[in-house]
């Protein structure tokens, strides 16, 4: 499939879902506009690095974020689990 990023096409294999290669394109096109944009920057190297630092910046603070909370909910899973199958035993 034929994908636009910046002004340039890109022709894509998309293993089944290509609608979400679609919006994963807008992404990435809107973020090197709004880059651009901000910085004055027309050299698309230049705008594409910026962009993609930009994109691990967001993509590190959601998994941080996930971390957080993955961590107590991991914990209280495991205790929920226990909690039950002490009471099987008990029942048993």
């Amino acid at each position: 499939m034929k994908i636009e990023i910046y002004g340039q096409s890109y022709n894509v294999h998309a293993d089944g879902n290509e609608e979400q290669l679609k919006e994963l394109a807008a992404f990435v096109d809107a973020k090197m506009r709004m880059v651009a944009e901000a910085t004055h920057t027309v050299d698309s190297v230049r705008v594409a690095v910026l962009a993609a630092l930009n994109i691990a910046d967001e993509l590190h603070t959601l998994h941080s974020r996930m971390e957080v909370i993955e961590g107590p909910l991991q914990e209280r899973v495991e205790k929920c689990v226990n909690m039950v199958e002490k009471a099987l035993e008990q029942s048993a």
